[in-house]
């Protein structure tokens, strides 16, 4: 185990950071949303598999586990440990055979185990999913933490979307709460939520008696209705699987107190670790692609102010070490280049094989009217040549993008700078930017980023959480 600091984003699969860095009993609240594939069709997450697919490693945004070698491995794994979780396991392949879903339950078991682990004893866990694996996910979590500590089946509700015509609108998730022993902390009345006016009425012209006491507030009950976040929400950061903060808040305010440790080991763009920040815990989030570690250091600065003093582990630290991740998966390691300059891949960026020479993108106004853009182009092979700088010109001229830039752990040669040069300056009354830029690792290493206008001011390609302020942060007031 390694010593961590009070804030601290992991980038790594979430089984293996919390066997080498979590220690034992350290962690007062867990919250996880793990990634499943509800969209799918019970068809084909029941579909038998034999194992034989080649092993599947989550990216970004594919909420997908599959039954492949791998998950055979895992299964066997369990199965070897004995106890109540190989029991449920081994109940599960009975009831579904080898399938995608079995794979998920699989790969959620020790995972599972780990947090019951790193969990202290007043500690407790949220584990939010869809009703599509809740019941199956409710058997699993008691066997691992067991049903006399079975607290509360949360309901969420919500109306964004539209309705089925074939079934009654599914318009909720589950959120399964857990204690780790019978002294666990909850804190209820820190969550008191304003009553309906209609209800406010009723009571002020007596016709109907308020429980407890006439407040203008109530306990929640374990039905939550918080709206989901739509397209045009200020939350929204363009992550599909987007929680709103008001939910998360309520799950750290009510069942953590200042200075707690809450961890979130499937924590996506982050909504469980800004939660904790805002209400002043320590945290621990975790995840597997570097495109979410660098989406959440971008949230975090932008909400919390660049000073936050949060540590980054699992990165890669050295022209060597990009290099190593650039042979491990070259996807990653196009994440962590972009996330190392403030850009991101667009939806159509991140489908393998169509980007069209783009593997970023990044957003700027210098004008007040119109949104221009930079193209950046990814290379983590050994050699480049001019030919690249050329398809990067083409490219950016084709997409109407005012500058393109070519982030390479090789150097340019001496013809690629030369060709570079050609295509001249992006000018505006600030000053003149280079149309195509050449920039190496170990330059981002070194702080070199892109040159465009309005870098650091008008930079829109993130949509940015609201700024925390700090005045009312102090007195405890949040907006």
């Amino acid at each position: 185990m390694t010593k961590r600091s009070d804030r601290v984003l992991y980038y790594g699969d979430n089984l293996d950071v919390m066997r080498l860095h979590i220690e034992d009993e350290s962690v007062d609240l867990i919250y996880l949303d793990p990634p499943f594939n509800s969209k799918a069709t019970y068809n084909i997450l029941f579909e038998s598999k034999d194992g034989s697919a080649a092993p599947a490693q989550i990216k970004a945004f594919d909420d997908t586990w599959h039954w492949d070698m791998v998950a055979a491995e895992q299964f066997h794994d369990v199965m070897a440990g004995g106890g109540r979780v190989a029991d449920a396991l081994h109940a599960f392949e009975t009831l579904l055979g080898r399938n995608d879903m079995l794979a998920y339950l699989t790969m959620m078991a020790p995972r599972l185990v780990e947090m019951r682990r790193v969990l202290k004893t007043t500690g407790s866990i949220y584990l939010h999913c869809d009703p599509t694996a809740s019941h199956y996910l409710k058997v699993l979590m008691d066997a691992v933490f067991g049903a006399k500590h079975y607290l509360n089946e949360i309901i969420w509700s919500y109306s964004l979307g539209g309705v089925g015509k074939r079934w009654f609108g599914r318009k909720h998730d589950v959120i399964f709460f857990y204690s780790k022993s019978k002294k666990y902390s909850f804190y209820p009345e820190r969550v008191r939520i304003p009553r309906s006016d209609e209800v406010l009425r009723r009571i002020e012209t007596g016709s109907e008696k308020a429980t407890r006491s006439k407040g203008k507030d109530k306990l929640p009950l374990d039905v939550w209705e918080i709206q989901a976040l739509n397209a045009m929400s200020k939350e929204r950061l363009g992550y599909p699987t987007q929680k709103p903060l008001e939910l998360l808040e309520r799950v750290v305010a009510a069942s953590s107190n200042e200075g707690d440790v809450v961890m979130d080991p499937f924590c996506g763009c982050g909504t469980a670790i800004v939660a904790a920040e805002k209400l002043k815990r320590k945290w621990i989030g975790i995840d597997i692609t570097h495109l979410a570690i660098g989406l959440m250091r971008h949230r975090l600065h932008d909400q919390f102010g660049k000073d936050i003093d949060l540590t980054v582990t699992g990165e890669p630290t050295s022209t060597q070490g990009a290099t190593e991740l650039a042979k491990h998966d070259k996807y990653q390691f196009q994440w962590w280049a972009l996330g190392k300059v403030g850009a991101r891949p667009s939806k159509e960026d991140q489908k393998k094989g169509a980007d069209g020479g783009i593997d970023g993108r990044l957003y700027f106004d210098d004008d007040g009217q119109t949104t221009k853009q930079v193209v950046i182009s990814v290379k983590g092979g050994k050699n480049v040549g001019v030919g690249m700088v050329r398809d990067l010109a083409w490219t950016a001229q084709s997409n109407k993008a005012e500058i393109g830039v070519l982030i390479s752990i090789a150097p340019p040669t001496k013809p690629m700078r030369t060709e570079a040069t050609k295509a001249g300056f992006y000018e505006t009354p600030w000053g003149k930017y280079p149309r195509i830029q050449l920039l190496t690792v170990e330059d981002l290493f070194a702080g070199k980023n892109i040159e465009y206008p309005g870098h650091g001011t008008h930079n829109v390609t993130h949509r940015k959480a609201p700024k925390i302020d700090k005045a009312k942060a102090q007195k405890g007031i949040w907006d």
